[in-house]
């Protein structure tokens, strides 16, 4: 159920923005960061995973920084799509609480720009 949730709360995200753009709320090119950088993020989770379930030792493995810089930098919704499509980071607590933090510091700074867009 949650994992439902999170994905079509990830890809509405992402068709909002889409939308929004195409009726002119904001620039176009907001939708195409987000769709951009969310790819990168899955695939980064995607490379993170294999390099996890690899067997040989040792593995240098994506740090978890780059993982919420990333998230952080647009891409989050591609984050909680990985999370949810490889089971990759979806059970480490501390991980969740501070991806939802820059989720929620990201959609501050795009509602601040939103209406700055506005006024402009």
């Amino acid at each position: 159920m949650i994992k439902k949730a999170l994905l079509l709360f990830s890809i509405g995200f992402l068709c909002v923005l889409t939308v929004g753009g195409l009726f002119g709320y904001w620039p176009t090119i907001t939708a195409s960061v987000y769709v951009f950088m969310s790819t990168i993020t899955i695939l980064v989770y995607k490379w993170d995973k294999r390099l996890a379930m690899s067997k040989k030792q040792p593995v240098v493995r994506v740090p978890e920084r780059t993982l919420h810089l990333l998230a952080l930098l647009c891409g989050w919704p591609g984050a909680l799509i990985a999370q949810q499509w490889f089971r990759h980071k979806s059970q480490k607590r501390v991980f969740i609480a501070v991806l939802w933090f820059t989720i929620i510091i990201n959609c501050s700074a795009l509602f601040g720009a939103y209406y700055y867009w506005q006024l402009g």
